[in-house]
């Protein structure tokens, strides 16, 4: 059965390029365009690993990650921050709350992005 990925994430050209790039290495991929339905698809479809963007509309990534870790079921998920925000602070404050790793967008190539997933899912 194929490892499910839940994508939050608003930007519309990454969420698709992302979708498709993760469907192509056999995932199946959930989406989620804001941090408030990330929030409510994590806890109803338990993914097996979610990458969150930070800069989002309803809920930034920091309070739904706070969010899903504060679920139960969620709590040992792993949760990779993708987002533009570089500074150290940025870094800190996700990894405070719970964030298995962070990746600025910029500096990573979508195929980084699965490799790096696939280590998480020990795949």
């Amino acid at each position: 059965m194929a490892k499910k990925i839940l994508l939050v994430e608003d930007d519309e050209m990454l969420h698709n390029m992302y979708t498709q790039k993760f469907k192509k290495h056999g995932y199946e991929v959930l989406s989620a365009y804001n941090g408030a339905d990330g929030v409510k698809m994590a806890i109803s479809e338990n993914p097996d690993l979610i990458l969150l963007d930070v800069i989002m509309p309803k809920m930034d990534g920091f309070v739904a990650l706070k969010k899903i870790r504060k679920t139960p079921a969620l709590e040992k998920t792993p949760i990779i921050l993708l987002t533009n925000l570089g500074q150290e602070e940025d870094v800190r404050k996700g990894n405070e709350l719970g964030a298995d790793d962070y990746f600025i967008k910029a500096n990573h190539t979508p195929q980084e992005i699965v490799d790096k997933v696939k280590t998480f899912l020990k795949e």
